[in-house]
């Protein structure tokens, strides 16, 4: 049964913005944010400065939970971004937060009871006049520098989210590795402040058509934790971590602008501050990162390539 069944919606679909005194402001909701149109039209094409976002955002570890994936919207597009979610334990749909352009500013992420919270900040009311805007970033300027892949004994597959990742191990407490996938080319520097024994990372890639619960185009590279020390739960949802990081930078050969940096502390916690995008498209630690590490993203959008056809796969609806 399809959404449509449930839900009222315009035959077309409605681009909202209103002018204040504080900027120009946008609305969308919900998994809108995954799609062109209207989250990227408001921002590129009708230059809003602060998106209003309700929603109702059940959260996917490891790269779509609701305080990670907004965060991280809001720095690759630019703008201030409002996230009201809904708090509904059960469901798992907790996380909102006020965002900005080089960071949160205000988020709210809890699990273990069903209390709201209100949450304050202050944001500038044009963040592209702010002198803390972030540069261009040409987004494969680094890795496309980097040694091209060769095949490795030691790369191995695994699922996130129904997508087949190629995964490397990070055998060694530090050093450089590389993951290819398809024209993706995924390049990690690192050190780890301890190597532990009973934690498994890896750096993943993941090039092409998402077809589960929508139909979306991703390039994606990410250093994240395993479940376990078997490989084979890479991938695999995780909110803890015991494994700090000295320094990471993580680039990679991306088609697409728009491209989303998500860093992830155990607890799920961000870490507004201690982390920046290069204009040369690295992911970089700032500082020694305060608290171990989940996941550090760069979640890639390639919009044009959405409507790609693909083999029939069963179809599942929200």
């Amino acid at each position: 049964m399809s959404e449509a069944n449930h839900f009222n919606y315009p035959k077309e679909p409605e681009v909202i913005t209103f002018e204040t005194p504080f900027g120009k402001f946008g609305i969308f909701t919900c998994f809108d944010i995954l799609f062109w149109e209207p989250a990227v039209v408001l921002v590129s094409e009708l230059q809003v400065d602060t998106v209003l976002f309700p929603t109702a955002w059940m959260n996917v570890l490891p790269f779509l939970t609701a305080v990670e994936f907004h965060s991280a919207w809001a720095m690759g597009m630019g703008v201030n971004f409002l996230a009201s979610n809904t708090h509904n334990t059960i469901m798992s749909m907790t996380g909102s937060g006020i965002y900005a352009p080089d960071g949160a500013r205000a988020y709210y992420y809890n699990m273990k009871t069903e209390d709201g919270h209100l949450l304050i900040a202050e944001l500038d009311s044009h963040p592209r006049l702010s002198p803390a805007f972030p540069p261009a970033v040409s987004w494969s300027s680094y890795a496309s520098n980097v040694e091209s892949c060769l095949p490795d004994e030691n790369d191995f597959s695994g699922l996130i989210f129904h997508d087949q990742f190629t995964f490397t191990e990070l055998s060694k407490p530090e050093g450089s590795v590389t993951v290819c996938q398809k024209d993706l080319r995924c390049h990690l520097s690192y050190k780890m402040a301890e190597k532990r024994e009973d934690e498994v990372y890896v750096l993943g890639a993941f090039d092409g058509l998402h077809v589960v619960e929508g139909q979306y185009y991703l390039q994606i590279c990410t250093l994240l934790k395993c479940k376990s020390t078997d490989l084979s739960t890479c991938g695999q949802p995780v909110e803890t971590a015991q494994t700090k990081f000295a320094m990471f930078s993580l680039s990679g050969t991306f088609g697409t602008n728009y491209v989303f940096p998500e860093v992830l502390y155990s607890g799920v916690q961000l870490a507004p501050g201690e982390f920046e995008v290069l204009k040369d498209g690295r992911l970089i630690s700032k500082t020694a990162p305060t608290k171990p590490v989940v996941t550090v993203t760069l979640f890639g959008r390639w919009y044009e390539k959405d409507s790609l056809k693909q083999d029939p796969q069963p179809t599942a609806f929200l």
